[in-house]
């Protein structure tokens, strides 16, 4: 899952630099702590994560963020935070009666 591969800072690192354009694994490398070797390790599992998208141009390849790459991540996100709300509101409810009675 998405979820996963963020876990790595390095790796949301990689997205931010990815957010603002495409980018060689040497590009990259430049700008992280990390060898260019363990930048490579870190694209393989946000692009099998189906994050990224890869594209070869001329000996190098270019990384882009993936279109729609980030959906199911999303929409997992949002099934979580709508569980949590409506978990929330039966409990409010509940100490609402309680409270009432109470009274």
């Amino acid at each position: 899952m998405q979820i996963a591969a963020l876990a790595d800072p390095t790796r949301r690192a990689i997205l931010a630099e990815l957010r603002e354009a495409p980018c060689t694994v040497g590009r990259l490398a430049a700008g992280l702590p990390v060898s260019r070797p363990a930048v490579s390790q870190h694209l393989k599992v946000l692009s099998d994560a189906g994050l990224l998208a890869v594209e070869p141009h001329g000996t190098r390849r270019l990384y882009r963020l993936a279109p729609g790459g980030i959906d199911e991540l999303r929409a997992y996100l949002d099934a979580l935070w709508s569980d949590a709300l409506s978990s929330f509101a039966r409990r409010a409810e509940e100490v609402a009666r309680i409270e009432g009675k109470d009274s």
